[in-house]
């Protein structure tokens, strides 16, 4: 008989609620929950590859070991051994150091994966940890940890009750939401202007996200501090800034006045590309407003000023008033509390270690994976001889992929947490795959802590998983024993997990959450009869639990030493001198052309390429030029071009738009897979090429070793010159 089951799609951060049916253990009918206590039955296209990558025949099912003649399947306990076996060796041979850890973005949707990784990298102790924030996030973590003395603890726009909302290289129609957990988005964005609200969207491309804003500008990759400098310094100027109700939670707004004099319009419009008198009717509009919010995302993390542009996005919500304010910048409150686990688990650290090539700074305890090349390449003590490679493809993510595709074959050993032998997974020695996402149970650790409406969903398997298999936590869980034991660095859960596995009982990840949960802001505290919040309580409510509208809670989420905010924090005052310095070159030098990338609603992340249904259709690989370069250029739609930058060169198929601004063009991430023609034929046969073969891993923001995937200086020519 068909049964009916309720579950949150894990592909992206809108969290989407899922009603799917079920008949012979075979997924039949994938529908939007228009019951969700959060997503109101809205889904994309991407939750179909759910389905489709539990059916691909190319998905592993089984542990895999690399031979002269290709991949064969082994036993779990065979493999666990052996994994574990090679890690001791080098380890011991050449120090905790010598190896490293690489954790993709899948990651971050895998409640297994998540709360197996903590443990698993203390039982290592190496410090030679990489993870895809460095591409994507670090300058908006690195500036919480600065501002708020905690990295989790990252504003959401009040998308619901805002009146103004100002973002900045962000495309939710094609993200669903990016540090800010949207569900239901385009209601959720159009609701802006339909109650009498207005949308700015500032942005190098006229994206997918221009159709629901008010206005959109054009913006010279870069420029976003340069323009929101200049928009606090119309503030300032004008005297709109109360700084005595600031200085009630925050230390040092009179140093950012002063700072902001050098940035008047007139200065900075010309360098932007966004006129004078627009940045001060966007100062002006943008304080006048009843409820406004800043935002940026990944436009504003994957630059050479990611960081300063981050902190300047919370200046200009604390100057306004907008800070820990209903329609304005909101720290949400989840059930499980990240925060607080991330304080005991990871520590709250910055640059308390750097990599031995080029002293780059760790963030929250993990190295800019522009890094990871040298750090495998370059001998010396200290080199990195193995790699955990865990849910990621650094060879299609990290700048300058070719240096580590070749880097990665020259390891000693190689082991990747992968249900996909891809770019990456090739190089493993071993390849450990998890149990499929509709096998496991879920709950959203990461996104629940950047909803824009507090909810609680817990969901259970789907499917029957193989008897013969193992979630993420199951496999870190046995590779850890084995290294030295399993310590996630909460005291509670740690002895429980040694109890437990000296009288053979498993703690799992449902255990783990209960506790989190019941000892939560919401949770019953273990107290019968009490109203609260527990597992058992998830699981009586499939579409989950709305926990109400976000609510101000500043002085519960700052966690300083002072509980004050550190709104002008000495590095980042420093580091407005590089502003300044690219103000006058953009003034004296030829500005050329710059890449920059593209997010499809189709695709997160590149394994959903090997999915049919999200390939299908026109191709989406092409790079865009605006019509007055390509005219300049003697270019024409359709042609193949050829895009040098420092350290590679690909050829592409042209696209001719004005949806880029002049002297941009842009490339999408995820495409090229050529090389795995064999093991992902969907994706393989696909045109295209690896953006990444081209972003340089030297082009990054000094502060948090973040690439600078856009604004990539290029070079385009016709590929047959």
């Amino acid at each position: 008989m068909p049964s009916t089951h309720h579950t949150t799609c894990n592909l992206c951060e809108a969290m989407c609620g899922l009603s799917i049916t079920v008949e012979d253990n075979r997924v039949t009918s994938l529908r939007g929950d228009s019951e969700d206590s959060f997503s109101a039955g809205h889904i994309c296209p991407k939750a179909f590859a759910l389905r489709e990558t539990y059916d691909d025949p190319s998905r592993l099912r089984k542990p895999m070991r690399r031979t002269t003649s290709g991949f064969v399947e082994m036993d779990w306990e065979e493999a666990f051994d052996e994994v574990a076996r090679n890690l001791l060796h080098i380890r011991e041979r050449d120090g905790r150091h010598a190896i490293g850890i690489y954790a993709g973005n899948p990651m971050v949707h895998n409640l297994h994966a998540l709360l197996g990784y903590a443990g698993f990298t203390r039982a290592l102790g190496t410090r030679n940890r990489f993870d895809a924030n460095s591409q994507d996030a670090n300058p908006r973590l690195l500036t919480s940890l600065l501002l708020y003395g905690e990295n989790t603890t990252i504003p959401v726009p009040d998308v619901d009750r805002t009146s103004y909302m100002l973002m900045f290289g962000a495309n939710p129609a094609a993200s669903g939401g990016s540090l800010m957990t949207l569900g239901d988005v385009k209601n959720r964005l159009r609701g802006i202007t339909e109650r009498g609200g207005k949308l700015v969207l500032i942005d190098p491309r006229r994206s997918e996200s221009a159709a629901w804003a008010s206005e959109h500008h054009f913006i010279r990759p870069g420029a976003d501090a340069a323009l929101l400098l200049s928009i606090l310094h119309v503030l300032c100027q004008e005297q709109r800034v109360r700084f005595a109700e600031i200085r009630k939670v925050a230390v040092g707004a009179e140093r950012i006045e002063s700072l902001v004099k050098d940035f008047p319009p007139a200065a900075v419009a010309d360098a932007t590309g966004i006129a004078a008198e627009t940045i001060v009717r966007i100062a002006r509009e943008f304080a006048a407003a009843p409820r406004a919010v800043a935002y940026g995302r990944v436009g504003t993390c994957q630059q050479e000023f990611g960081t300063v542009t981050n902190w300047l996005i919370d200046v200009l919500n604390l100057f306004t008033g907008n800070l820990d304010r209903e329609g304005g910048s909101m720290f949400p409150s989840p059930a499980f509390d990240l925060g607080s686990v991330g304080r005991k688990v990871t520590g709250q650290s910055y640059a308390r270690w750097r990599s031995r090539v080029r002293s780059l700074p760790e963030v929250a305890g993990n190295l800019p994976a522009a890094a990871l090349a040298e750090e495998i390449d370059t001998a010396g003590p200290g080199q990195i001889r193995a790699l955990v490679c865990m849910l990621g493809n650094p060879v299609m993510s990290v700048p300058n992929s070719a240096r580590l595709d070749r880097a990665l074959g020259s390891l000693e050993f190689m082991v990747s947490l992968d249900y996909y032998i891809n770019e990456t997974s090739r190089h493993a020695h071993i390849i450990l795959p998890g149990r499929h996402a509709l096998e496991r149970s879920h709950y959203d650790l990461v996104f629940h802590s950047l909803q824009v409406r507090n909810t609680a969903k817990y969901s259970l398997p789907v499917l029957q998983p193989a008897p013969d298999s193992r979630t993420d936590f199951d496999i870190l869980y046995e590779l850890s024993m084995r290294l030295g034991g399993l310590r996630t660095g909460l005291p509670l859960v740690d002895r429980a997990l040694q109890l437990g596995h000296r009288v053979g009982l498993r703690i799992t990840p449902e255990h783990i959450l209960d506790l989190m949960l019941r000892t939560g802001r919401y949770g019953d505290r273990f107290l019968p009869g009490r109203h609260g919040l527990s597992l058992q309580k998830l699981k009586e409510a499939p579409h989950g639990v709305d926990l109400g509208p976000l609510r101000p809670c500043l002085s519960e989420r700052i966690q300083t030493k002072d509980r004050m905010i550190q709104i002008a924090p000495q590095v980042l005052i420093d580091d407005v001198a590089r502003v300044k310095t690219w103000l006058m070159q953009q003034k004296s030098s030829d500005r050329g052309l710059v890449l920059i990338g593209r997010r499809q609603l189709r695709t997160n992340n590149s394994w959903m390429h090997n999915c049919p249904s999200l390939v299908k259709g026109p191709d989406r690989s092409m790079l865009i030029m605006n019509p007055h370069d390509a005219s300049a250029q003697g270019l024409q739609a359709g042609q193949r071009v050829q895009v040098d930058t420092r350290v590679g060169s690909i050829t592409v198929t042209l696209a001719v738009s004005d949806e880029v601004m002049p002297g941009v063009v842009s490339l999408p991430h995820g495409f090229g897979h050529q090389q795995v023609q064999d093991t992902l034929p969907v994706a393989g046969s696909l045109k295209g090429a690896n953006v990444n073969l081209i972003t340089d891993d030297h082009f990054l923001d000094p502060l948090s070793g973040t690439a600078s995937l856009n604004g990539v200086p290029v070079r385009v020519r016709s590929a047959d010159s």
